[in-house]
């Protein structure tokens, strides 16, 4: 079993999602003409100046709290260290391009999540690629084998993976007990989980913006206490993006070393295209009342997660000088020592605090994407949602003291196949992406506020709520 699972890694993390995601990238960027660069402040308006919300969804800002509560975990401290360490300063130059063509992928993905959203049984918005694959390609099958992966792998053994960086990172600054700290981190989750979508919502509304300003607060001090040191810093960077310069780590110092490690850091952290945050976009009540808006949404949280909080490690340590050719530090190590060397004693146990709210935001973020599956599936009921929350919590348990590599494996196995799925899907649908935002676009030139009619807008293929789309609500 492990051999295949290796096997199923290394085709789909290997070859099918690099070159996939970064293909459906560039083809969005393309298609939408450089939508995300140019519209940019449009991303800002949809999130500040929107706050409406009605019954059945939460509001923009929770649904972008929520997908960062997701998407920023322990990716953005210890991943960016080994990308680093293993590509050299290039590298952030690399995630940066990811991130820019993976902001078009995002936009493309969320509006698709809204424009097919539904409402479940208790009259809240539910969505995602699962709905947009059944309603807009008439494919059920696809729509369960995603909703299946996406159970697996966010629901429950992800959440393990964020426990276990938890417990290791309290043991190591606190000495505190792996066992007993993943109890209570499960007793935490469970409050807020078993009080459903519209609770997670409300807590990472707080806490997201919370954790995001202390940890880019810390990165503004350092790189202001080194302005001097700036200029010079992106020559570097980008000298060794193009392997023109010696980087860090017996290898980095190629062009291949600097790219592969700044785009599998920039692809695993801002999940563009993996199909995960469109389940939350799909829950939101739009404002303005149109799917793209939605899709601004979820684009900005791309850049806030990688160009933004990645981008505050990768200088971090850089500044610090802590990054050192051969040495063997890296990962949450090697942020905790370029910590340290910016703010003294209190940088390693910084990076543990900032390693438990990115991570404990992350199970929280994850459980409510795999509600929207259990929808899906057809299977959500109080008894389902109760058995499911119960499991997380469980997992959250088991990560906490064990890690058992062949069980994470199988978890990247099946979000890969996760992200396959959706990527095929939206490229199947990326004329009606185009038709929406020229829709969006075209009423903001005229000076009107974008609103969606189903029935201005004939033609869209498969099934869609009119009754959500017939009018402002």
């Amino acid at each position: 079993m492990g051999q295949i699972i290796d096997f199923l890694n290394t085709i789909f993390w290997g070859y099918v999602l690099i070159y996939g995601l970064l293909a459906v990238g560039l083809y969005f960027t393309i298609r939408l003409k450089l939508l995300q660069v140019i519209h940019f402040p449009e991303m800002i308006r949809c999130v500040v100046g929107s706050g409406s919300t009605d019954k059945s969804g939460i509001t923009p800002f929770q649904a972008l709290c929520t997908s960062l509560a997701s998407r920023v975990g322990t990716g953005n401290i210890a991943g960016v260290a080994v990308a680093l360490y293993l590509g050299g300063p290039g590298a952030i130059f690399w995630m940066w391009v990811v991130a820019t063509l993976g902001m078009a992928t995002a936009l493309a993905e969320s509006t698709l999540a809204q424009l097919y959203k539904v409402r479940d049984g208790e009259g809240q918005y539910r969505g995602g690629p699962a709905f947009y694959i059944e309603r807009g390609l008439g494919s059920r099958w696809a729509g369960v084998l995603f909703s299946v992966c996406l159970l697996i792998s966010f629901g429950l053994i992800f959440n393990a993976v964020q426990a276990n960086s938890i417990a290791d990172a309290m043991q190591g600054a606190f000495g505190a007990s792996k066992i007993m700290t993943g109890v209570a981190l499960a007793a935490l989750s469970g409050v807020i989980i078993f009080g459903g979508i519209r609770s997670i919502a409300r807590v990472a509304e707080y806490v997201v913006p919370f954790m995001a300003a202390a940890y880019l607060g810390v990165a503004l001090y350092v790189v202001a206490i080194h302005i001097t040191e700036v200029p010079a810093m992106l020559g570097t960077i980008i000298a060794s993006a193009f392997g023109l310069s010696q980087a860090a780590g017996g290898v980095a110092g190629s062009l291949a070393a600097a790219m592969l490690n700044g785009v599998k850091r920039g692809l695993f952290s801002n999940e563009a295209g993996m199909g995960s945050a469109p389940n939350i976009a799909a829950a939101a009540t739009p404002d303005p009342h149109h799917p793209v808006s939605q899709g601004f949404v979820q684009s900005l949280g791309v850049f806030i997660d990688t160009i933004l909080v990645c981008s505050a490690t990768a200088l971090m340590i850089l500044f610090s000088g802590a990054l050192v050719p051969g040495s063997g530090l890296t990962g949450t190590q090697l942020t905790q020592a370029a910590m340290q060397v910016h703010i003294g004693a209190a940088g390693p146990y910084f990076v543990a605090i900032a390693i438990f709210f990115f991570a404990f935001t992350s199970i929280i973020g994850n459980y409510a994407y795999a509600e929207g599956a259990l929808v899906f599936l057809r299977i959500d009921s109080k008894a389902s949602r109760t058995i499911l929350r119960a499991a997380v919590c469980a997992m959250v348990v088991w990560g906490a003291y064990e890690s058992v590599a062949t069980v994470f494996d199988a978890a990247d196995a099946s979000m890969g196949l996760m992200a396959t799925i959706n990527l095929v899907a939206i490229v199947l649908l990326s004329g009606l992406v185009a038709r929406l935002v020229k829709d969006y676009l075209d009423q903001r030139k005229r000076g009107m506020e974008p609103t969606f009619v189903a029935a201005n807008l004939p033609g869209i293929p498969g099934r869609i709520d009119a009754n959500i789309w017939q009018a402002k609500p």
